[in-house]
């Protein structure tokens, strides 16, 4: 079964875009290309039980395992040795990736205390879009009460789109509530 965003792109959010910016060629519309869910843990370098509840819930809300990530070099003012591990992250493509965003937009957002929408400013330049977000809780394939800490986490969507304006027009078209300023 497909995801449902997928044939949404497919009939509105492709003709939209392609009216606005003059495509000629249907590749060249931007699209979606993998989305990624970051969770860092500096906690971990004094208390390394801390990766396993963070590398369940990750894989909970993905829907895919998580890599657990290591330091890179020692840095002796933080207490970290290389090869520590410091967080977990995943990348999602293809339907889990469209179904991720799905939920994303129509569950896990909306239930964010005193939520008037993402910011506009979190481009890159090249039409990638971040998003932070304080707590896991927001998800509903966590359970309250097996969480011990509120970890945050890091979403990368990465697209296709060469600008920032063509990246903003497809996400917002794809459901993502920006704010209004």
């Amino acid at each position: 079964m497909k995801a449902r965003l997928i044939e949404f792109y497919n009939k509105t959010v492709v003709p939209a875009l392609t009216k606005e910016f003059g495509y000629t060629n249907v590749m060249a519309v931007p699209r979606l290309e993998k989305i990624t869910l970051n969770v860092g843990l500096g906690d971990a370098t004094q208390n390394p039980k801390l990766i396993d509840p963070a590398v369940n819930e990750l894989s909970a809300i993905a829907g895919q395992k998580p890599v657990v990530t290591k330091a890179k070099k020692s840095i002796a003012a933080f207490k970290l040795r290389e090869n520590m591990s410091i967080g977990c992250m995943v990348t999602l493509r293809g339907d889990q990736m469209y179904e991720f965003l799905d939920r994303l937009v129509s569950i896990a957002l909306p239930r964010v205390r005193d939520f008037r929408g993402i910011s506009k400013k979190s481009f890159d330049g090249r039409g990638n879009y971040t998003l932070g977000i304080r707590d896991q809780l927001i998800f509903p394939e966590i359970d309250y009460n097996k969480v011990e800490k509120v970890k945050g986490m890091n979403i990368c969507i990465t697209t296709t789109a060469r600008t920032d304006a063509e990246a903003l027009a497809l996400l917002k078209l794809m459901g993502m509530p920006f704010r209004q300023n």
